[in-house]
């Protein structure tokens, strides 16, 4: 080893031959400078639509979410409310507070009725509550 060679001339120790040429890369300073391509915008463009795809189905899984703890309060408000009859799917029910401030469900309709309304409800085939908006002459159901 004490015929080492300058650093810049490649020579295999092991096969004790110059093997620049068969090598993959350049191993002369005169050989053109290898550069990384700067995929930095194709990166940052990529992660920016990622992003926006990511939020986007979380922000429609939230909204489900919501809407799935509004039909749950609504269940636990109405299960929990008195009520002396077999609700039959469909049917339009309304739920009032009493003078004790407690629920109850009732077929009466609110124009006609003088207990705090809370609201008009319809059972699903579900068996889910579903709560619905009163218009002028129809009914329109909300979560639809």
């Amino acid at each position: 080893m004490a015929d080492k060679k300058p650093d810049m001339v490649v020579f295999d120790e092991e096969k004790q031959q110059y093997n620049a040429a068969f090598l993959p890369y350049a191993t002369s300073f005169s050989a053109p400078q290898i550069k990384a391509p700067n995929n930095g915008s194709w990166k940052n463009s990529q992660i920016y639509k990622a992003n926006k795809h990511l939020k986007t189905k979380y922000e429609a899984l939230k909204k489900e979410y919501e809407e799935l703890m509004q039909v749950l309060e609504y269940n636990e408000l109405i299960t929990a409310s008195k009520f002396s009859f077999e609700p039959i799917i469909g049917e339009i029910y309304h739920l009032y507070n009493n003078d004790k401030n407690e629920p109850f469900l009732s077929i009466i309709n609110p124009d006609t009725c003088n207990f705090e309304y809370l609201g008009s409800f319809k059972l699903t085939s579900d068996y889910l509550w579903q709560k619905i908006e009163k218009s002028n002459d129809s009914s329109k159901l909300l979560n639809d």
